[in-house]
């Protein structure tokens, strides 16, 4: 049993000294929780619930604590795939939910599994998901204001749990200040991928990822015989070509742990029960 999660990038709001110490206490905690968790749980289950915490958590742009668009409004993205049955489902543009990571775990049984805007608003409403405001004072200030941080927040997690089953499941609140419509990573198969060799999460500018198709050339190239730092290498060096913003985090069948960006810093945290690695 093995987790690795993931807030965005460090550089993606204030780079204090008390928001980096903040960010790894929140980060080596979620991982922790997250895997005692995992003890009785699946992987599919566990990586829902991790991904809630970073939502719930308004250090990170997910969740409570999701940017503000263009217009004013919060709209939020989400999904997860279970790496054996490879069924992906999820929610893009989604308001008022305080977990759309819960919203898009739901739509697993569906015959429809992505849904997006007021649609996936409706089945939330309809599926007992509360009307919730994710909404704290730091985005208004910042959207008033016009900082932008940049859009490189995302949470994830991936997992594989005491039976060798991998899951992933990404969260995102947007870039900030983008047009309204805009459809980020988090919800397609380049931002959030697994099957039963690997489980890619990622994180970072949306249209590059989705230019590189990130997730699922990582986990392709595992399922195809490439070591999992061999794929990480080769679909890096691609993004390279585009000078893409991204950064991932895998877990492969064999329960290898593998992170990287293409710039400066990603958050993350892992642990297997004994040993916890966490962004420096």
């Amino acid at each position: 049993m093995k987790i690795i999660i993931h807030g965005g990038f460090f550089s993606e709001s204030d780079q204090s000294h008390e928001v980096k110490t903040a960010k790894q206490d929140s980060l080596r905690g979620i991982a922790k929780k997250a895997f005692d968790y995992l003890k009785t749980h699946s992987a599919f289950d566990t990586v829902a619930y991790a991904v809630s915490l970073l939502e719930d958590d308004p250090l990170y742009n997910a969740g409570i604590g999701s940017q503000i668009q263009s217009d004013g409004v919060i709209r939020m993205s989400a999904a997860i795939m279970n790496g054996q049955t490879q069924k992906l489902s999820g929610v893009i543009n989604i308001q008022d939910v305080k977990n759309p990571i819960f919203v898009a775990k739901d739509l697993i049984g569906e015959d429809d599994r992505v849904l997006g805007g007021h649609g996936a608003k409706i089945y939330a409403t309809e599926h007992g998901f509360e009307n919730f405001s994710t909404e704290v004072p730091q985005r208004r200030a910042e959207y008033e204001a016009k900082l932008a941080n940049g859009g490189k927040g995302t949470v994830g997690c991936v997992a594989i749990d005491q039976e060798g089953k991998l899951a992933v499941a990404t969260s995102t609140g947007g870039k900030g200040f983008e047009i309204p419509g805009r459809i980020s990573d988090s919800a397609t198969v380049a931002g959030n991928y697994a099957n039963s060799f690997c489980a890619v999460s990622c994180t970072g500018v949306g249209e590059d990822i989705v230019s590189n198709a990130t997730a699922a050339k990582i986990v392709t190239r595992v399922t195809d015989g490439m070591s999992l730092q061999e794929a990480f290498s080769k679909t890096f060096d691609e993004l390279k070509t585009i000078d893409g913003f991204a950064g991932a985090i895998a877990i492969d069948k064999d329960g290898n742990i593998y992170h990287q960006d293409s710039y400066p810093t990603m958050v993350f945290a892992s642990f297997d029960g004994e040993n916890t690695e966490v962004f420096s």
